[in-house]
C-alpha cells in the first residue's frame, strides 16, 4: 500500500532536520543475524543466538558455567570468522588456560583488568562506539567498585550507587550500539555476567526470592536475560576402583527475558570441566552430538520407530549405534545442525521444554 502524501512530507522533514535514515519503513529494515552461544539448544531458547547490536545478561549461581558460556561464545565464533575480535572486561581473573582449553584463541582478546565501574563502562562505551570488536563481554558485575565507594571506608555504606552507575551506562551505550536502522554496519553484542543474590526481607512461598545486584533499570535495558543453572553432576567411574570421580554437569539455560522471540524457553547441554576419557571428552567440551540427537528428535529428522532410529537414510537399532555413527560423522553433524536450526527457528510452534524431558531417552 502507497505512502499517503501527508506521511512521504512528514517523513523528508524529520530526516532532513534530524539526518537520512531518522525516520525510515520498519520493512527497510535489515535482519541483524544474531550471534551463536556455542550451544545449539541454547541458540535455539534465545531465538538464534545472541541478539546483534543489544546487551544481554547471563545470570545464575556460582559454578553454574556462566563464564564458560561466554568462552564458548568466544570459540564458537572465532571458529566461523577468522577476523572475529572480543573485548573482554576481566573484573575478576580472566584465566587463560581455561578460556584455551575451550578452544578460545586469546590472540584474538583484547583483555583489559579494571574492577572500576566507572573505567570499565568508559571502555565498553568507547569500544561500541568504534565497532573495532565483535563480543564485548564484562565478567563480571558484581565484582565493579564505583568510585565513590572506593574512596570511603569499608564501615561507610553507599546504597544503590552501582545501580545508578549501571542505569546511566545503559542510557549512555544505546546509541552506540545501534547507530542506524538501515545501514550495514558492523554489529556488536554485549554480555554481561552476574550472579544471584538472596533478595533481603523478601519472602515468596519457595523461600527467599533470588535477585541480582546492578538495580532494576538494566533489567529493562537487557534484550535477552539468561539464567544458568545445574541440574545435575556427571560422574565417571575410576577403573579399577570402586569409586567415581566428578566429570561435567547438566547445564540448564532458561530465557529469563527475550526481546527476540517467546521467553520462557528452556534449554539444556552436558558441559565438562575435568578430562572425561570414558565419556569421550576433554575438559572444556560439550555434548553436542546429545544436543543433535535431542533436538533431530524433537523436530523429527531423526525418526524413531520402537527401539529403531532412522537417520539420513540410515537405520540403527538401539540409540548407542546411532550416536556413534553421528559421532564418527563429521559432515552428518552439520547437516543436522543446518536441518534443525531451520526446523526450529522457522517454526516457534515447538515448544523447546519438550527438550529437557527428552534429554535423557532420546540419547
Amino acid at each position: 500500500m502507497p505512502l499517503s502524501k501527508e506521511a512521504l512530507a512528514s517523513q523528508a522533514q524529520i530526516n532532513k532536520k534530524f539526518g537520512e535514515g531518522t525516520l525510515v519503513l520498519a520493512s527497510e529494515v535489515p535482519e541483524r543475524k544474531p550471534l551463536t552461544t556455542g550451544s545449539l539448544s541454547v541458540d535455539i531458547a534465545l531465538g538464534g543466538g545472541w541478539p546483534s547490536n543489544q546487551w544481554s545478561e547471563v545470570v545464575g549461581r556460582e559454578s553454574s558455567s556462566k563464564t564458560s558460556l561466554a568462552y564458548m561464545t568466544l570459540f564458537a565464533n572465532q571458529q566461523r570468522d577468522p577476523e572475529f575480535m572480543a573485548l573482554w572486561i576481566a573484573a575478576e581473573a580472566y584465566n587463560t588456560k581455561w578460556a584455551a582449553s575451550l578452544g578460545v584463541d586469546n590472540s584474538r582478546v583484547h583483555l583489559a583488568s579494571t574492577n572500576n565501574m566507572e573505567k570499565a563502562y568508559e571502555i565498553l562505551v568507547r569500544s561500541a562506539e568504534t565497532r573495532a570488536y565483535d563480543l564485548l563481554v564484562l565478567d563480571s558485575y558484581p565484582a565493579l567498585v564505583a568510585d565513590q565507594e572506593e574512596e570511603k571506608d569499608m564501615q561507610d555504606m553507599v546504597v544503590g550507587l552501582g545501580a545508578r552507575r549501571t542505569g546511566q551506562f545503559f542510557r549512555k551505550v544505546g546509541s552506540s550500539m545501534g547507530r542506524s536502522l538501515v545501514s550495514e554496519e558492523k554489529p556488536v553484542v554485549g554480555l554481561f555476567i552476574n550472579q544471584f543474590r538472596k533478595a533481603i526481607g523478601a519472602f515468596s512461598p519457595q523461600g527467599t526470592p533470588n535477585t541480582t545486584p546492578g538495580g532494576e533499570a538494566k533489567n529493562y535495558a537487557f534484550y535477552s536475560r539468561l539464567e544458568l543453572s545445574r541440574t545435575e553432576y556427571i560422574d565417571e567411574p575410576i577403573p579399577g576402583k570402586n569409586m567415581k570421580r566428578r566429570v561435567g554437569q547438566v547445564v540448564k539455560a532458561k530465557a529469563i527475558k527475550n526481546k527476540q522471540a517467546a521467553p520462557h524457553k528452556v534449554a539444556s547441554y552436558d558441559f565438562y570441566f575435568e578430562n572425561a576419557p570414558q565419556h569421550g571428552f576433554r575438559a572444556g567440551e560439550h555434548d553436542r552430538v546429545k544436543e543433535l540427537v535431542t533436538l533431530g528428535v524433537l523436530y523429527d529428522l531423526i525418526s524413531r520407530r520402537g527401539s529403531y532410529y532412522d537417520v539420513a537414510g540410515e537405520t540403527y537399532k538401539g540409540a548407542e549405534p546411532m550416536v556413534t555413527a553421528i559421532r564418527s560423522d563429521l559432515t552428518l553433524q552439520d547437516e543436522l545442525d543446518a536441518s534443525i536450526r531451520t526446523a526450529a527457528l522457522g517454526d516457534s510452534g515447538v515448544p523447546l521444554n519438550e527438550v529437557e524431558d527428552e534429554q535423557e531417552e532420546a540419547a
